[in-house]
């Protein structure tokens, strides 16, 4: 490693005051840095890599990068090499995926760099020894919120610091919220990172204050945008459904703290996973209608983040699907239809989201009727959303503003730069521009007016869309629906035998038929499967004949979504960006690059977002030659506007309780990431007490030692039995996951693994291969720690219980005692979680032999196998692939190698898929991926 002061002489970019104090601290010791969002935080990871990469003689690695981190920070340390003329920068080297081989890496691991890892292949090499942590210089960790104690980046960080005393330890995040949850948050992440110095830099930070508020401030309007009384009317009632929910959710005697669980918090991004999360240890004993409260409270913020970003006939769909998802199913006597269904406020939504689509149409001479039922025709009012408008507007105002007052040359484009939340809203932004000066035939306009943008023409060709939807959504439904019908009748005739009366109507059939069938009809209008067909055919049938195509339809060209690109050479041609409109989701730190690309002058926000006005600010800040003009639009009085506030104040409120326990912090002295152990118990580690025939009792200080299958990485049971002092030693493992002792050798499955293992038939094969080879084959079922110890909650997935229970022997727990009956030496163990499980290991290794690794690798290849042959592929697809009909374990391994991917099987004909997998196989594979849902 080398000295701190031979430095070379390196080129940075950090303009900014805070950015090169924070730069000199990094250099200068380890800390984790906490920054708030939108400050630049790449950037300064980006030129501390830089300073290390320039030596020439580190090797530096990044743990908890993505791929689009992995991207820009591979194209940044190339610009700044290039600028900096680093003759022994090396640049980002990515090491991703299983297809590499273990020589490959050996080898450039030796050449040494800057490498980003993923996490599972760099505790492997860890592990192996493949990548020497003696030899690393230092290790960067991203994303360090993520990293709790049984997470397999605590795992490298501690098994790196275990092995290198002297390497950096540098850890980064730009996300507060979750360092402030639980018990002293902050001691124990940095226990969990080994680290002793927090550095926190809020907005409120003098430095980043006195950076971002001097002259260069950018120019930002705000622009308050007023909502139709419609959607008004539409978001009261969603929070008035919210505030029923909670309420209900209150009522339920839950036992837990309810003090969060307000209308206010609901609003947050992630309320809905929060209460899922304390309602886990105790979801068995949850009732139907609560857990049916937190699923709806998710469809309700969901339905407000629709009610402001679609338009009015696509949130009018959007409420069509989640009314028939709420439907009963068929044949069930049960009503567990959600509650929010039957308030008043929920038939406000429907109704006004469906009279902002269309209405009816009075005859002449009369009113509408007070009723609220639609006359025998109907007319279209295609509300638009009031951003609309305001977004022609201001692009208009900044076309005039050009026009009349060119600006002074600058280093900025003449680009205008529009933000919004995703890909949905910026298409929905792009046809409205693109469409907004067509008007259709019929409408009039004045002579001496100019028309006004209109989203007329695009609103018509929407409903026309929906429409013919409706059509097709009622026949799938319908077939669907009967599909149900003729399973649920042959498990009916399947079962007639077990009661008296099965063969025959129940005594009180007729009964049922008037509160399940018969109401269906006209009673429960909410809930009903007849709700989505309601409106009249003659109702439909005049509403088409108002929207119907014209010349001015047909004029148009369709819009191309994917271009062939046969003759790109004859059109190709660089964009003038002084004419250019770009309109882009947002998308954290990516942002900042967008805006050094782009460099627009104006730069509309579509949505509040409180990271990217700070990155307007730093990059106005770091530029001083690029003046940049921010439109900023919100809907006033919405949850929009709310959601955004509450998202500030959350972040402003962490990072003073961080301020605050900082303070306070009690300093973790043991870094060395050894756990501590009593000296005698770590010298009598193994006692062999057959002393019979004149042996004498045997003691060696040798640590335990556990194989462990290198796909087995993913779960945090590796990390935990590092912890207790065993040698984990990482194989590729044909038969079982885990081999403690020579005779010992133990399958882990989750319990939705269980469950997907007992459907396909992995199971069975598992445990065969498993009674072969070892004396005590186990298999270990092991629970989440932060949820209830108990198979009920897995015992239904669904709500179709009536289709459940007809047949007991596709019960969970009937094919766990299959299981046993069949392989009566197969033992099985439960553990509540993987703390439990680590502690198991260490019993059942209680006075045994240490297992081979070779031996245990060996076990199950037959003659000329590779261990490794198959690590290559991704295990998800096959796990989908195995779910086929016709798929075998025996066909599987052919298809896998003679077919490229999942579409190119599902585009095989039957006669291709007869050369590879049988005639039989290939037919209820064929039909599988051929079937059409129209099909009764």
């Amino acid at each position: 490693m080398p000295g701190e002061n031979d430095k070379p002489p390196v080129k940075l970019s950090l303009p900014l005051e805070y950015q090169q104090d924070l730069f000199h601290e990094l250099r200068s010791e380890d800390e984790l840095v906490l920054l708030a969002r939108g400050l630049g935080l790449l950037r300064v990871v980006i030129n501390l890599l830089h300073s290390y990469d320039a030596a020439g003689n580190n090797l530096i690695v990044i743990v908890g990068a993505d791929d689009r981190e992995n991207g820009w920070i591979g194209e940044a340390l190339a610009e700044h090499a290039a600028v900096s003329r680093s003759p022994m920068a090396r640049g980002l080297s990515q090491v991703n995926t299983d297809a590499m081989s273990v020589g490959t890496r050996e080898k450039m691991y030796s050449q040494g760099g800057i490498f980003s890892i993923t996490s599972r292949i760099l505790v492997v090499d860890l592990l192996s020894r493949l990548l020497n942590p003696e030899t690393v210089t230092g290790l960067v960790v991203l994303h360090s919120e993520r990293i709790v104690a049984t997470s397999i980046e605590a795992f490298i960080i501690r098994i790196y610091r275990q092995m290198n005393k002297a390497g950096f330890l540098k850890a980064f995040s730009d996300n507060p919220e979750p360092f402030t949850t639980g018990f002293a948050p902050l001691a124990s992440m940095m226990r969990n990172l080994f680290l002793r110095k927090p550095s926190l830099w809020p907005r409120f930070h003098i430095t980043v204050a006195k950076s971002l508020e001097g002259r260069k401030k950018a120019e930002v309007i705000e622009l308050e945008v007023p909502m139709t009384d419609g959607m008004k009317d539409i978001q009261n009632a969603v929070l008035e459904c919210v505030e029923v929910s909670i309420g209900e959710l209150k009522k339920a005697d839950t036992g837990l703290e309810l003090e969060d669980w307000t209308l206010d918090s609901a609003l947050h991004r992630s309320f809905d996973v929060i209460i899922r999360r304390q309602l886990d240890p105790i979801w068995h004993r949850v009732s139907f209608r609560t857990r049916q409260i937190v699923n709806d409270l998710t469809v309700l913020r969901s339905i407000l983040h629709a009610l402001l970003t679609y338009d009015a006939v696509s949130f009018n769909q959007y409420l069509d699907t989640i009314l028939a998802a709420h439907q009963p199913p068929p044949g069930s006597t049960r009503q567990n239809q959600s509650p929010w269904l039957f308030l008043d406020a929920a038939n406000t939504i429907f109704e006004t989201a469906k009279r902002r689509v269309y209405s009816g149409k009075p005859a002449e001479g009369e009113t509408p009727a007070s009723s609220g039922t639609l006359s025998d025709s109907l007319r279209p009012v295609l509300e638009e959303q009031p951003k609309w408008s305001l977004l022609a507007e201001v692009l208009e105002e900044i076309e005039r503003d050009n026009y009349l007052n060119p600006a002074p040359r600058d280093d900025s484009n003449g680009t205008i730069l529009v933000m919004c939340s995703d890909q949905g809203t910026c298409r929905q932004l792009r046809e409205y521009l693109q469409n907004m000066h067509i008007h259709p035939a019929e409408e009039s306009q004045d002579d001496d007016d100019e028309p006004k943008p209109s989203a007329m023409f695009m609103m018509r060709r929407k409903l026309r869309n929906y429409l013919d939807w409706k059509k097709d959504f009622a026949r799938v439904s319908a077939s669907l629906f009967a599909e149900n019908q003729k399973v649920l009748d042959g498990f009916t005739d399947q079962r007639g035998n077990t009661n008296g009366y099965r063969g025959k109507g129940p005594p009180n059939k007729r009964r049922r038929l008037r509160g399940g069938a018969a109401a269906a009809g006209a009673g429960r209008p909410v809930n009903s499967s007849l709700q989505m067909a309601e409106d009249k055919e003659s109702q439909v049938a005049s509403l088409m004949a108002e929207i119907q195509v014209t010349d001015t339809d047909v004029a148009q060209k369709d819009e191309v979504v994917v271009d062939s690109l046969d003759d790109m050479e004859d059109y190709f041609e660089l964009y003038e960006m002084n004419d250019l409109l770009v309109i882009h989701p947002y998308d954290g730190d990516m942002d900042e690059h967008v805006l050094e690309e782009v460099r627009p002058r104006y730069v509309i926000m579509y949505e509040p977002d409180a990271a990217f006005i700070r990155r307007v600010e730093v990059y106005r800040s770091s530029h001083g030659d690029r003046n940049v003009r921010v439109y900023f639009m919100y809907y006033g009085g919405s949850v929009e506007e709310q959601r955004y506030l509450s998202a500030v104040r959350k972040e402003k409120d962490a990072f003073t309780r961080l301020i605050k326990e900082k303070g306070n912090m009690a300093v973790t002295l043991t870094l060395d990431g050894a756990a501590p152990t009593d000296p005698q118990e770590q010298f009598l580690r193994t006692v062999n007490t057959r002393i019979a025939g004149g042996g004498r009792l045997a003691a060696t200080a040798e640590p335990p030692r556990v194989v462990v299958d290198v796909r087995e990485f993913r779960s945090s049971l590796p990390s935990l039995l590092h912890g207790r002092s065993m040698i984990v030693v990482p194989c590729m493992l044909t038969v079982g996951d885990y081999v403690l002792t020579p005779t010992i050798c133990i399958e882990r499955k989750s319990v939705r693994d269980l469950i997907s293992s007992f459907k396909n038939g992995r199971l069975f094969n598992q445990a065969e291969t498993m009674l072969q080879h070892y004396k005590h084959p186990m298999l270990l079922i092991e629970f989440d720690q932060n949820k209830s110890f108990t198979l009920d909650p897995f015992a239904d997935h669904s709500f179709e219980k009536s289709i459940k229970s007809a047949d007991d022997s596709r019960d969970l727990q009937s094919k766990i005692v299959l299981l046993t009956i069949a392989f009566p030496r197969l033992k099985i163990i439960w553990s509540s979680s993987p703390y439990q499980t680590a502690e198991i290991f260490a019993e059942l290794k209680n006075k045994q032999d240490e297992p081979d690794p070779i031996k245990a690798v060996q076990i199950g290849l037959g003659l000329g196998e590779d261990p490794y042959e198959q690590q290559s592929f991704n295990t998800t697809p096959q796990d989908m692939l195995r779910a086929v009909p016709g798929v075998t374990g025996k066909n599987m391994m052919r298809l896998i190698l003679e077919v490229g991917d999942l579409r190119e099987v599902s585009n095989l004909g039957e006669v291709e898929l007869d050369e590879y997998v049988g005639k039989e196989a290939g037919r209820q594979i064929y039909r599988f991926f051929n079937r059409s849902v129209f099909d009764d």
